[in-house]
């Protein structure tokens, strides 16, 4: 759930649309992700750069869907980043000194606040994953792991233009 300042958290040059009156689809959340952080402002930009641990909960439901995890060493992990804005169409994140549209980033505010990352598998104990850093709040909900396979999921090529010429710290959150 957003938070209760949610209509207030606006930044400078963001756009907003009205959402949709009913939803198109439902899921199923399959656990959730534990990590240390209580607070949006705790979180990690970026995690490759933090030597933390976290853990992945699964629902005892799902738990025979992990049969052969433990022969993976990554892991693609979609959750859903539940405190978040939806209705956020052009953002100005802390981090970046411009304005850019939702599908440009990866910014959790966007209308299906799906949040991916590609993170190590330490261990599994029964129904519990242990894994690198996720960058979201203790308690989201998990949508999905699949195996990363490196033949067809990573692509050294890729670039992002806006982000090599204009990244850099604005002065404001």
């Amino acid at each position: 759930m957003p938070s209760e300042d949610w209509e207030k958290d606006i930044r400078e040059g963001e756009l907003t649309v009205e959402l949709p009156s009913r939803h198109d689809a439902s899921l199923y959340f399959i656990g959730r992700v534990r990590t240390p952080w209580k607070r949006r402002e705790d979180c990690p930009k970026n995690i490759r750069e933090i030597d933390v641990q976290c853990r992945l909960e699964i629902d005892p439901r799902w738990a025979a869907g992990l049969k052969d995890l433990d022969q993976v060493s990554h892991l693609i992990v979609l959750y859903w980043m539940d405190r978040a804005r939806r209705d956020l169409v052009v953002q100005a994140p802390r981090h970046y000194a411009s304005r850019h549209g939702t599908f440009a980033i990866r910014s959790p505010a966007r209308p299906n606040p799906i949040a991916l990352a590609v993170v190590r598998l330490f261990k599994i104990e029964g129904a519990t994953l242990t894994v690198g850093a996720l960058d979201c709040l203790d308690n989201t909900p998990l949508l999905d792991i699949k195996p990363y396979f490196a033949s067809v999921d990573s692509v050294p090529e890729a670039i992002v233009g806006w982000q090599a010429g204009t990244a850099g710290k604005s002065g404001s959150s």
